[in-house]
Formats: C-alpha cells, sequence, structure tokens
C-alpha cells in the first residue's frame, strides 16, 4: 500500500500552473528523487505532501498513521542554550511521556549528532547554514519519520558532509521508510535515488532507477516529443492553409475536419512548450602567457588557525584547477590570495602576462543590489559585444532566462538563482583568458549546471574553481589542490573521483576492494535498482588531462632538474636551513607528483587504446 498518494492535483500562483493534473504515489522504501526547473513548483509539492500547503483541486490520500517529516531549504532552530536542546525543541521531543522512549530518543539523537560530527553542546545562535541542515538532519533520521521530505539537503554541506547525508539515507531509508529529495546534487541522486520524479510543465514523470537511468530515458522522450510536435505543427498548418482557401473551397469543406481544425486549435493553444534554456558562451579573448600564476612559498595564517604554509604550485595556460575541502579549509581565501585581494604573510604569487581575468564569487559581492538588471550587465548603454558581435541587452538577458520585463528590476529583487545567472551573464559579457569561478552552481538547478559544464569544456583559457558538486568537478577540472591539515595544501591529478581514490588507498589500502565487495552485495529487502553502467571510453575531461599530462610532466621534470643543478652547487650550502630544507620538501613533492602523473597518463593511455580497440 502506498504511504502517500497524489491524484489529479491542481495549484497554482496567480496565473502560474505549478501543477496541473499531476499524479504521484511514494510507495514504502522507496528514495524519490524530485528534480525539475527552478521555479516550477518542487517545493510547493514538498508542502503539499507535508501537508503544509492546500491544493486548489485534486486529492492527496495518507495511509492511515503516517509519519511525516520535513527538512525546508533553510531550517530554523529554537533558542536554547546549547544545539543538542535546540533540537529538542524543534523535534518536540520533550513531550515524549514514556522515559523509556524518551531516553532512547535522546541517545538515538546523541549518535545522529556525532555521525553528522556536531558538538551537541555549541550555541545554536553561533552556527553556520551548514551546521544548521547538519543538526535540522540529524533530527530528522532521530525522529525516523515512515516518509521523510527534504528539501536541497546538500546545500550549504561540503563533501564530507554529503557523503555522511548519502550514508544515513542509504542505511536508514528503506523497507518501510521512504524519502523524497529535492537536489541539484547528481552525484548524490546517483548514490542514493532508486526512482527520479520530475516535475515538467505542471506534470510530474516518473523514471525507475538513479540519476544516470534518468538521463539516458528523459533523451529519448525528448526527442520524441519533439517530433510528434513536428508533425502535429506540420499537420496544423496545412488544415489551416485549406480552411483559408477560396469561397469555392468553404463551400465544399467537409463540417468533421473544421471540427477537427477547431480541436487542432485549441490543443495547441492549451500546450505548454518546453522550458526555455540557457544559452552560454565565453568569449576567451587573447591568449594568456603560457605560465597564468607562479606561486612560492604562500603563506597566510588568521590568528591560529593556519588557512596555507610554504605553498609552492604552478599555473599553466589551459590548466583546470579545481579547489576542494571541508567548509572553513581556507577555499575562498587561497583564491582571494592568488588574485591579490589579500595580502600573504610569506611568499610570493606572479600572474603572466596578457592576464584577462573574469571572478565568480559565491557572496555575489560583485552585484550592487541597488542597480537594475540591465545596468548591471551594461551600464549606460542598450548593447553588448559578445564574441566581437554586438547584441541587445534585451536579447543577451534571454540567454540567461531574464524575459524583457525583468530587465529593468533592481538586483535586490532577484532570488538566488536568479542572480546567480545575473553575474554568469555579467562575467561573460566580457573577454577574459582565466575564470575564477568559487561556487558557481549554488542555486543552478540541473539543466543550467549542465550548460555550464558544456560550456566550460569547450573554453580555451585556464579555469580555477571552488565547488562542492563532486560530478560537476570531475565533469570540469583536471586536477585537484586539496588541503592537508596544518596549512599544507596537496596537488592530485585528476577530478574529485580520482582525488578522492587515492585518498581511500592512501588511508586504507584494501578500501577499494572492500567497495566493489560491497557494492557487489545488495541491502536486504532494498528494490534492485535500474543504474547505466558507465562506459569504457575516455571522457572529454579525461581526453583533455591526457593531451596536457606531457606538458606537464615536461614542466616538472624541468623545475627537478633545475633544483638538482642548483643543489649540486659547491655554494649551495651556504643557503640558510630554511631555504635547503624548502627545496628538499619541494623536490620530494616533485618525485610524487611526476610519479604519480607518469601512472595517469599510462591509465588514460590504456583506458583510450580500449575506448579505440587500438
Amino acid at each position: 500500500m502506498a504511504l502517500i498518494t497524489l491524484i489529479d492535483a491542481h495549484l497554482a500562483y496567480g496565473d502560474l500552473p505549478l501543477l496541473d493534473e499531476a499524479n504521484i504515489s511514494i510507495e514504502p522504501g522507496e528514495r524519490v528523487g524530485l528534480i525539475g526547473r527552478n521555479g516550477t513548483g518542487k517545493s510547493s509539492l514538498l508542502s503539499v505532501l507535508a501537508g503544509k500547503t492546500m491544493l486548489d483541486d485534486g486529492q492527496l490520500q495518507r495511509m492511515d498513521g503516517l509519519t511525516i517529516h520535513y527538512v525546508e531549504q533553510e531550517p530554523q532552530l529554537p533558542d536554547a542554550p546549547t544545539l543538542k536542546e535546540s533540537l529538542i525543541l524543534r523535534g518536540k521531543l520533550d513531550e515524549t511521556t514514556d522515559e523509556r522512549e524518551k531516553w532512547r530518543i535522546l541517545a538515538k539523537l546523541d549518535e545522529n549528532l556525532s555521525h553528522f560530527e556536531l558538538n551537541p553542546n555549541a550555541d545554536p545562535k553561533l552556527t553556520s547554514g551548514g551546521e544548521k541542515k547538519r543538526a535540522a538532519l540529524a533530527l530528522a533520521f532521530t525522529l525516523a519519520p515512515q516518509l521523510l521530505l527534504l528539501d536541497e539537503p546538500t546545500n550549504h554541506l561540503d563533501m564530507r558532509a554529503i557523503r555522511l547525508l548519502e550514508a544515513r539515507s542509504q542505511d536508514e531509508l528503506k523497507n518501510q521508510r521512504s524519502l523524497v529529495v529535492i537536489t541539484h546534487d547528481r552525484a548524490f541522486l546517483d548514490k542514493v535515488a532508486t526512482r527520479i520524479v520530475e516535475l515538467d510543465r505542471g506534470v510530474l514523470r516518473s523514471y525507475p532507477g538513479n540519476f544516470a537511468a534518468y538521463e539516458t530515458r528523459k533523451e529519448e522522450e525528448l526527442a520524441a516529443e519533439e517530433l510528434e510536435r513536428r508533425r502535429f505543427d506540420k499537420f496544423w498548418a496545412q488544415e489551416e492553409v485549406w480552411i483559408r482557401k477560396g469561397i469555392e473551397a468553404r463551400r465544399t469543406r467537409n463540417e468533421g475536419r473544421v471540427k477537427r481544425l477547431e480541436q487542432l486549435r485549441r490543443e495547441r493553444a492549451a500546450r505548454r512548450d518546453q522550458m526555455g534554456s540557457i544559452r552560454m558562451s565565453i568569449d576567451a579573448g587573447e591568449k594568456s602567457g603560457k605560465i597564468v600564476a607562479e606561486v612560492k612559498g604562500l603563506s597566510k595564517s588568521f590568528g591560529d588557525c593556519v588557512i596555507v604554509k610554504d605553498l609552492d604550485f604552478t599555473l599553466m595556460r589551459g590548466d583546470r584547477l579545481g579547489l576542494i575541502g571541508r567548509n572553513g579549509a581556507g577555499k575562498s581565501t587561497l583564491i582571494k590570495l592568488l588574485l591579490g585581494k589579500i595580502q600573504p604573510d610569506a611568499g610570493t604569487v606572479k600572474l603572466g602576462t596578457n592576464i584577462k581575468l573574469a571572478y565568480f564569487d559565491q557572496l555575489r559581492e560583485q552585484l550592487d543590489l541597488t542597480k537594475t538588471v540591465a545596468e548591471t550587465i551594461s551600464p549606460g548603454s542598450d548593447w553588448v559585444d559578445i564574441g566581437g558581435e554586438r547584441k541587445h541587452i534585451i536579447a543577451y538577458l534571454g540567454d540567461f532566462l531574464f524575459p524583457p520585463r525583468r530587465a529593468n528590476v533592481p538586483v535586490s529583487s532577484l532570488s538566488g538563482g536568479e542572480r546567480n545567472r545575473l553575474l554568469l551573464a555579467r562575467l561573460f559579457a566580457l573577454p577574459a583568458n582565466l575564470l575564477v569561478l568559487d561556487e558557481p552552481t549554488n542555486d543552478l538547478d540541473i539543466d543550467s549546471l549542465e550548460l555550464l559544464e558544456q560550456t566550460l569544456a569547450v573554453y580555451p583559457g585556464t579555469i580555477i574553481l571552488v565547488s562542492h558538486d563532486r560530478r560537476f568537478l570531475d565533469n570540469v577540472v583536471t586536477e585537484v589542490l586539496a588541503p592537508e591539515g596544518d596549512g599544507k595544501w596537496r596537488e592530485y591529478v585528476g577530478g574529485y573521483t580520482e582525488w578522492f581514490t587515492q585518498r581511500q588507498q592512501e588511508n586504507d589500502p584494501f578500501a577499494a576492494a572492500k567497495t566493489e565487495k560491497k557494492a557487489e552485495k545488495p541491502a536486504k529487502n532494498e528494490k534492485p535498482r535500474d543504474v547505466i553502467p558507465q562506459k569504457i571510453k575516455l571522457s572529454w575531461r579525461e581526453a583533455r588531462e591526457l593531451e596536457a599530462l606531457p606538458e606537464k610532466l615536461e614542466a616538472m621534470e624541468k623545475e627537478q632538474a633545475s633544483i638538482i643543478n642548483a643543489m649540486s652547487a659547491f655554494d649551495y650550502h651556504s643557503k640558510s636551513v630554511e631555504d635547503i630544507k624548502a627545496d628538499k620538501l619541494r623536490l620530494e613533492e616533485l618525485e610524487k607528483s611526476i610519479a604519480d602523473g607518469w601512472t595517469r597518463w599510462e591509465a588514460l593511455s590504456e583506458k583510450e587504446s580500449l575506448s579505440t580497440g587500438k
């Protein structure tokens, strides 16, 4: 029996229909990923399922005694001396009269707070957005409802916290307990979801399996829909030509055919076309110098908090560097150090020649809230130059899904997703051969996120990227810089997956084998998922990485030879102890990076051979 069922549901805000004869049933043990474009009504649907919003029409049927818990996008914590006490108030845990049951629930809360790495005695007023979200999730899993509703649970969470959420979801939400989650994190959906439900033009469409399975089926479905649309429009146009023929034709026209045309007109008028997509293009302008940035001995601390210490690395033209790490690890600070926005305590950052920079900051501080959307893009002009082509500001804003009526509204009135798109539109309006993007995927829906990926994929310049979106990192970057603790940062070849795999193997040489063995054995009583297997072929990112590796290895080997030559000089030992120590440390790092690079080159070359059959 279904836990909850929506039948012919209608919901609208003003003239905008969010649900239009929508139907859905959530079965016990399901983990449903709810996806759709921003503004289509996903959060409203979750609110309906939670009983917080009433339908305009239709039915909502619940199983008798169904327990539901809803975690909103921005969970609020009641005032209390400690985080644990605040959660007790939020979950009304103190209302439990059975002392034994109350003790069990509080013990479970302690367990979940520990799992999500939270201090139960922390002051809730001083918690960050990510900590509030983790606390609300800890309470949700403590309450153990039959139906858990999560609205963008990965927002504000770093990669480790997202993995902790994945683990809890897979362990606890099965058998008789179910999940409906809104998220644009495709890696999360691949790991957790057993079904994808898409809200598209007011209708709910269901796809069994994870997100990879959905992508395959959706592509086929859209192609079929477009073909049917063209056939319909062609037939309708032919009938309109027929009805408009001369007087003689109208005298002999078939009344049944006339009625059919009237029905075609009604269907076409009622048809809701697919929502438009962002159209992005980046003008890389002139090439930068071969060396984009050279970092030597970079150090920065704030009091006792060491952000970076003795960092050395070189960024070459065409590199795609991803900065990853926990919230508070210093990723945004490191970017500001590289861009000269804050001064280091020690060390230097030397930018190369002919650098044209475009910088996307996650706080969107570059946006003037008092200006209009059009003024933000092109102050004092109705035109913008994009890649040498002159374009009207209204048309350019339309490429980023801003309708003409929104061109003159103040930035302060925009949603988070709209501000994100506006900042991207502003950045891409000017030539730039160095893109620095700090959390550019925040508030983007999946369609826009994937289009940004595709745009960056063909961008010939250099990229520095901060993101917690694991799949986005895998699809965009070719190397990773990650914190190792005590201010040390380390370079890894590849994207997020390569970094995570290497870290697992270093911490536990048998981790990969354990993961494979665990994956082979599905959880007891868990419904099988329709998962699309990965094809053995080079991705675009891997192909670009393979192409760039020889040049990168050559640069590292030259630096290695230079240090060795310097150390062989007769007066080398007259240098300071600190300089000698730094040279030895850098030499060790280069040896490891070169070895890792050649290993990676061999692996990619072998994969290329398998994919081409050579």
